[in-house]
């Protein structure tokens, strides 16, 4: 097999294959947490609720018809009402299941795994500081990972010199907890995830849209410098998609 075909398989569904060997979940071992808890100390933000307030459109038509790939970013802040919006629609959790077994969100995920933990590098949003954010969906709120300023550059460099990425306002980080999807669904869990990936995005996209704002999905990064950004193990744990996102340039 050659290489390009390796990757293609990843591409195919393999269930018949996941039919003959037992998952994590089949054999009775407990599931991964449905989010990472915030770190012993860490500072926790409560966001505020979400208010349709903050839409400027309302007509699904015309945010689908106006839906484009943002690179310009005019001058100032994002409040952090409309981050909190943007951040309900990508990750939000509506519901609970059992005792913390799944959660239904505003995004589809395969088996309701939701393998992704959402980081902000907040460089301009009104009423937080400066710096790098975990969000924890269960409670709609943020932990502070670390203060920080001069996140341009490192974000810049880690997304292979596009320098509208470092500018923005605020970056989605988001990374993958593989586990979550493997312990249900061993190797097929992977093309779920990558597909879960598209979901996200796609959201962010539309409610960008519907606040004014814009953002542009980046696939192209340093692996090894964006997970050091986000402090990330690389292996239990790592990026594998980006988003900056600000009010539009004209």
């Amino acid at each position: 097999m050659s290489q390009l075909d390796a990757h293609r398989a990843l591409m195919k569904s393999n269930f018949p294959e996941l039919q003959r060997m037992a998952s994590d979940q089949k054999l009775g071992r407990p599931q991964p947490p449905l989010e990472k808890p915030a770190p012993d100390g860490a500072e926790v933000v409560q966001l505020p609720p979400v208010d349709p307030v903050v839409l400027t459109e309302r007509d699904f038509y015309t945010c689908l018809k106006r839906r484009r790939s943002r690179r310009r970013w005019a001058d100032g802040t994002l409040s952090i009402a409309e981050l909190s919006f943007l951040l309900w629609a990508t990750q939000g959790v509506q519901r609970v299941f059992g005792r913390n077994y799944s959660t239904f969100r505003l995004v589809p995920s395969g088996g309701a795994r939701h393998p992704f933990e959402t980081y902000l590098a907040a460089n301009r949003v009104e009423g937080l500081t400066e710096g790098l954010y975990r969000y924890l969906p269960l409670t709609h709120a943020l932990c502070l990972i670390r203060e920080a300023t001069g996140m341009a550059q490192p974000l810049t460099d880690a997304s292979l010199g596009q320098a509208f990425v470092g500018d923005a306002p605020v970056v989605f980080i988001w990374s993958c907890l593989p586990y979550r999807g493997e312990w249900r669904y061993i190797v097929a869990a992977h093309k779920i995830m990558l597909i879960d990936a598209g979901h996200l995005c796609q959201n962010l996209y539309l409610a960008c849209e519907a606040i004014g704002c814009g953002t542009c999905a980046i696939a192209a990064y340093n692996q090894h410098l964006i997970d050091a950004f986000a402090g990330v193990d690389g292996g239990d744990e790592f990026v594998v998609y980006l988003a900056p996102v600000g009010r539009v340039k004209g």
